[in-house]
């Protein structure tokens, strides 16, 4: 019976493990240079993802300096950027073709 409980638990481990470390995933939309939304809140110090759809006429560079993350997307494109864990804080994003644009930011509490 033991042999057959460490079995079972050995089986779902893995699945269990998988579950605690999935990260938060958040959509941004960029359009011609204005993201939707503007500000994004995270919990501090945990890795997150944004997963960002360009729905622009033409391409977008999303940047984020302090966040470390640069993406150059073609119109109709989607792609992600994973985010290592942020300290307390707001750290702004913009599209780099449309610098005059108003810039993102995210907010880790």
């Amino acid at each position: 019976m033991r042999a057959y409980l460490v079995a079972a638990f050995l089986a779902v481990a893995p699945a269990v493990a998988f579950a605690a470390d999935e990260m938060p995933v958040h959509k941004l939309v960029a359009k011609d240079g204005v993201f939707e939304p503007l500000t994004i809140e995270v919990a501090a110090g945990k890795k997150f993802k944004i997963e960002i759809s360009n729905e622009g006429k033409g391409p977008m560079e999303f940047e984020g300096k302090d966040l470390k993350q640069k993406k150059v997307l073609a119109a109709g494109a989607k792609s992600s950027v994973v985010i290592n864990a942020l300290k307390p804080g707001s750290y702004t994003f913009f599209d780099e073709y449309k610098p005059n644009a108003p810039k993102g930011k995210v907010v880790a509490k």
